[in-house]
Parts: C-alpha cells; structure tokens; sequence
C-alpha cells in the first residue's frame, strides 16, 4: 500500500492548511518509527508493517501542483495500481477537523488531485480528506490555503491529524472498503 500524503516542501509552507498531508505523514511515520529517507528530487519516503501489510509513506517533494509523478514513480516502482494508493490531501468543503475517506472522484478544484488523476490516468484512487474550511471570500482561496491554522483551530487541527492516523491505519488492517464507514461516521472535532 502507497500512502501518499500531499503538501509543499520548505519551511514556510510546514504550518500551512496546504500542508495538512504532511502533518498526517509525519505524525504516522513518527507513530511507526519510520525514519524518513529523502529521494531527491521527487519525495522523501518512509516505510512500515502494520497489520502484517508493507506500507510505503511518501511526501512528494515535487510542490503541490506535480505531486502526481512522484505518487506515479512510486508505483511503477512497486508494481502496484491506483487501487494500492490512498492520498491525504487538504479539503475546504470540510470544516476544520473532519475527514472523509472517497474511493474516486473529481479533483474537486484541488491542483494535487489533478496532477495525480493526470499522472496515473485515472481517477479511481482512494482520497482521505482532511477539513481546512472555507473562510475565504472570491479570490481568497490560495492565500487561505497556503495561510496558517488560527490559533483558535491548532486543537482541531491536532485532532484531526491524529484522527487521520488512525483512520490510515485501519485502511491498512482492514482494507479502505471496510474501514469507509467507521472513518467517515467520525464525529466533528468541536
């Protein structure tokens, strides 16, 4: 299984809401004592068992709008298929601190999503959303996106990563279609 957590490189994007799959990929990777290995240019890796599975973790390194062909690399790598890859990806349709697991869909606006549905020509893949909200007026999203979380939102925010990790592990003991249910009838962090 490819969990591909999507985010920026570079310090001033690492508290961003655009970052919030790379929060999630640090946080598991730290609760798998997985070290990081850098495999410049494209991501930095991380890999686990968990539930007897092999997991391989990846923050692609390639900025947000190309996160697809280091997601791809990955997976011609492995011989795996869209059906192997789960990616977290930030979501302004979702209040701060829910998440929602999709088995396919649009890119929904979300130029990471586009890349990924570009480069592995489909867009059957698993998607875990983690909620940013939507606190922007026209013309406001990318300043919201690459903005901070309030410090009024960090409790939500921590939560949610947490919630998110443990949603990604009951993907990878249980299989997505099974783990759906329980990770998308979570209640709203309040």
């Amino acid at each position: 299984m490819i969990i591909a957590c999507l985010g920026n490189p570079g310090a001033e994007y690492s508290e961003t809401r655009h970052n919030i799959g790379f929060m999630v990929a640090d946080r598991l990777a730290q609760d798998h004592s997985a070290p990081w290995i850098e495999r410049k240019p494209l991501l930095d890796q991380a890999e686990y068992k968990y539930a007897r599975r092999s997991v391989i973790l990846i923050k692609p390194m390639t900025y947000m709008n190309l996160s697809g062909s280091a997601i791809k690399s990955v997976m011609l790598e492995r011989k795996m298929t869209p059906n192997d890859v789960i990616v977290v990806v930030d979501e302004y349709n979702f209040p701060t601190g829910r998440i929602n697991l999709r088995p396919s869909g649009s890119d929904g606006g979300h130029n990471g999503l586009t890349s990924v549905i570009e480069e592995l020509r489909t867009p059957n893949f698993w998607r875990l959303r983690c909620g940013i909200d939507r606190n922007f007026g026209p013309g406001g999203l990318v300043d919201y996106v690459l903005g901070t979380f309030p410090p009024e939102e960090h409790a939500l925010r921590d939560q949610m990563i947490i919630d998110a990790c443990r949603a990604l592990d009951e993907i990878t003991k249980h299989g997505p279609q099974r783990a759906m249910k329980a990770i998308n009838s979570l209640p709203e962090a309040t």
